[in-house]
């Protein structure tokens, strides 16, 4: 089953061909990586994805229906890639804020807490926090209402490795309890921890695979020389 489906879309910006005819499918209760170099297209593809990007032409469905519908308000969460948390408030007043526009309860907020490994910082301010845990608390708001569909645009962007692996064991763990995701990044070594492929390029999706098909279609065990392989050829 596929929780997005994304049919010939086009995106314009300023006049210029952001996305050109894009189309692909999510699978449900899984990670998929959404994959290439900064500025080929896919924040916009995401905001796309879900129904804050204008778009020129296609078709866009997320758990069957259109995206930005309405319903899809609390089964979607989505994680842009600067924090979206106020730098002023303590960690749990973040979620208490983001847990009544979601009607979420106390007990809620406790659960993403000790999702996200932070329930030992929720008095500290946000804006004391590090990056990696900037993107924790990020993430927790956008976990508050128990989404089905989760969109993480480059949610591990400037981390260090074991802040990074931390996150992506988050993100398994969501996976494996039923939640669909699509994580970007333009780190190619991250490809190795998804379940499927995205891999963009231009505004173009080159390849809907598999990191264990990329490997055996180019020769190349090195996932970053892979989906160079992919480029060149």
């Amino acid at each position: 089953m596929d929780a997005i489906e994304v049919d010939c879309l086009e995106v314009e910006r300023g006049g210029r061909h952001v996305l050109r005819g894009v189309s692909l499918r999510v699978a449900a209760g899984a990670v998929t990586g959404l994959l290439g170099p900064s500025g080929c297209g896919k924040s916009t593809l995401m905001r796309s994805i879900v129904g804050v990007q204008l778009v020129a032409a296609g078709r866009i469905a997320v758990l069957g229906a259109p995206a930005g519908a309405p319903s899809l308000r609390a089964r979607v969460g989505y994680v842009t890639q600067a924090p979206s948390v106020y730098a002023d408030l303590s960690v749990e007043e973040n979620l208490r804020y983001f847990a009544r526009i979601v009607r979420a309860g106390a007990a809620r907020i406790d659960e993403v807490l000790e999702t996200v490994g932070l329930a030992e910082s929720r008095d500290r301010v946000a804006g004391s926090l590090s990056g990696g845990q900037h993107s924790r608390v990020s993430l927790a708001t956008a976990l508050l209402g128990r989404p089905e569909v989760l969109v993480l645009d480059e949610p591990t962007v400037g981390l260090d490795p074991v802040l990074r692996a931390d996150l992506w064991r988050t993100f398994h763990a969501l996976a494996a309890a039923g939640t669909t995701l699509l994580v970007s990044s333009h780190v190619m070594d991250e490809a190795r921890e998804c379940d499927a492929l995205l891999l963009m390029r231009d505004g173009a999706i080159l390849r809907d695979t598999t990191p264990a098909a990329l490997r055996e279609e180019t020769g190349k065990h090195d996932l970053a020389d892979a989906f160079l392989a992919v480029i060149g050829g």
